[in-house]
C-alpha cells in the first residue's frame, strides 16, 4: 500500500487524485509542509511525499508519472511519439501555469513578509492569461487535454485550474473553462476535494 504525506489542499491533490483514478489503496497523512512528519522524508519540507516499500518519492509530477507508468494507465508508453507530446505538455504546464501560481503563493504567504513583492502578482496574471491562449491551441479534440485519453497533464492542468480560482487568477478561455468544469466533475477528484472540507 502507498502512503501519501501532505494536506489535500496542496500539490498532494495530484497524487491522491491519481491514486483514486487508478483504484489503488493508500494511507493519507495530512501533514503540513515543513512539519516533522514531512522533513524526516524530504529535507526541503515540501509536500507531497509518496512512500512505497519504505522509499520516499518527492515532487508531485515525478510521483504521478511514476504511478501512471507503474500501473500502465493515464499515460502513453515511454519511447513513443505520443509520450514525447505528453511530456512536452507536462513541461509546458509546469513552466507556464504551475510556476506562475507558485510564485504568486510565495509572494503572498510563503516567503518571510519582508521579502514579499505583492506587485509581482499583476505580471504573473498577465503571463498566466497569455499561457491560456497558447494552451487552447495545443489541446486535442476530445474530452481530455490530449484528446480521447486522460493522461498526467490532465491532472496537472485541472489542479492548476483549481489553484488559479483560489488565487484569483482569471480563466479567460472558454474552452479551458468548459474543460475544467468537465474535469472537476470526475468522481475520483470529487472524493479528494471532499478531504479539504
Amino acid at each position: 500500500m502507498y502512503t501519501v504525506i501532505g494536506r489535500a489542499n496542496s500539490r498532494a491533490t495530484r497524487v491522491l487524485w491519481m491514486l483514486e483514478e487508478l483504484g489503488q489503496s493508500y494511507e493519507h497523512v495530512p501533514a503540513a509542509p515543513r512539519s516533522e512528519g514531512v522533513t524526516s522524508f524530504n529535507p526541503a519540507g515540501k509536500v507531497p511525499v509518496l512512500i512505497e516499500d519504505g522509499t520516499p518519492i518527492t515532487d508531485s509530477t515525478a510521483i504521478i508519472q511514476y504511478l501512471a507508468d507503474k500501473h500502465g494507465a493515464l499515460t502513453y508508453p515511454a519511447g513513443t511519439l505520443d509520450r514525447a507530446r505528453q511530456d512536452s505538455l507536462t513541461q509546458f504546464l509546469l513552466d507556464e501555469f504551475d510556476s506562475a501560481l507558485w510564485m504568486a503563493a510565495r509572494h503572498s504567504f510563503v516567503l518571510p513578509e519582508a521579502l514579499r513583492q505583492s506587485a509581482i502578482k499583476n505580471s504573473l496574471i498577465w503571463e498566466f492569461t497569455n499561457s491560456q491562449k497558447t494552451l487552447v491551441h495545443r489541446m486535442g479534440e476530445g474530452p481530455f487535454v490530449m484528446g480521447k485519453q486522460m493522461t498526467v497533464p490532465d491532472i496537472l492542468l485541472t489542479h492548476c485550474g483549481i489553484w488559479a480560482r483560489v488565487a484569483k487568477f482569471p480563466i479567460h478561455e472558454a474552452r479551458l473553462t468548459e474543460y475544467l468544469e468537465r474535469m472537476t466533475a470526475r468522481p475520483a477528484l470529487a472524493k479528494v476535494l471532499a478531504m479539504m472540507g
